[in-house]
């Protein structure tokens, strides 16, 4: 199996795309707990044992729909192994953009904010042992999906799922790379429901947390696709939102100019295409429910340097 992708963009020719089956909410793991206390949302609690199975199978419904995508344009498709995380109260397969971050050929095993999804290594079993390297530090906390790929550049979002510690483990043990520390975006959790890196010179912002006061110095002279509050098509979710409406933002790319967008984004599909990027237009019910967008339920695991 080979791996080796340097950023978000280039053609992709293999990828994990991720399982919604037996997905559970912790109800032990002290860390995820501490959102009952944390949570911004004070309408409906934070949700705890198993997801409900209508949404797990509509859900593994539309994720072989994206499987079926990317089989089209000839991309070979990986899924996790199976893993009762409602037998072990764990969390869930759906998002492996999470839980292992690929750097060129390597794979890191990372240290993550909750404790219960370091199980989730399990189910990658397949992946090629000799390219996983693991986060050694303790005190270095970082969910993969903290980090965006610019070739020799990385985006590093300091937040509550990653903390500065992280961003210095990835400096100290890539040193041929960037690490860019942006730490006055968004506070939140992951960086991909704000910053979306479309290709060398095109990147998509969240305009709520990014201004022309905060933009990160490496998009000087890019062109910037500005995402604001009235672009956005509203989706709903059942009980508890575990991501918010900043999913919109939350898409992935097949190549340079070819990317998967929600298919009820019309505003912001009408602006991509614009910039003559192909649009693939699909829906993730419940995005926001399960707390994953297109870039989050997916991993690239190969791209070519090249078109």
């Amino acid at each position: 199996m080979k791996i080796k992708t340097t950023n978000e963009y280039s053609r992709l020719r293999s990828v994990i795309v991720g399982t919604a089956i037996n997905a559970n909410w912790p109800s032990q793991d002290e860390e995820f707990r501490k959102m009952e206390e944390t949570t911004l949302w004070k309408h409906t609690p934070v949700p705890s044992g198993p997801v409900e199975q209508s949404i797990i199978e509509h859900t593994e419904q539309e994720l072989e729909g994206l499987c079926n995508i990317f089989v089209q344009h000839g991309v070979e498709v990986h899924r996790p192994g199976d893993l009762d995380y409602q037998a072990i109260d764990g969390m869930y397969g759906y998002c492996p953009r999470d839980r292992l971050l690929v750097i060129d050929d390597v794979i890191v095993d990372c240290n993550m904010r909750f404790p219960v999804r370091q199980q989730e290594i399990e189910s990658y079993s397949y992946l090629p042992e000799f390219n996983f390297v693991t986060v050694d530090d303790p005190e270095a906390v970082f969910d993969a999906a903290n980090v965006l790929r610019h070739n020799d550049d990385l985006l590093y979002l300091v937040s509550d799922s990653g903390n500065l510690k992280g961003a210095e483990w990835l400096q100290q043990n890539f040193p041929d790379k960037k690490v860019h520390i942006l730490d006055n975006l968004y506070s939140g959790v992951h960086i991909d429901s704000t910053i979306t890196v479309l290709n060398e010179n095109t990147v998509a912002l969240n305009a709520n947390r990014v201004s022309a006061d905060n933009l990160p110095a490496i998009f000087n002279g890019w062109d910037i696709i500005w995402v604001t509050e009235n672009l956005i098509e509203p989706t709903g979710f059942y009980k508890y939102p575990y991501a918010s409406k900043w999913m919109a933002l939350n898409m992935f790319s097949i190549d340079r100019n070819t990317v998967v967008v929600d298919q009820d984004q019309h505003k912001i599909i009408q602006k991509l295409e614009k910039r003559n990027f192909t649009v693939i237009p699909h829906k993730l019910t419940h995005s926001r429910t399960l707390g994953g967008g297109f870039h989050c339920c997916t991993l690239d695991l190969w791209r070519e340097d090249v078109d």
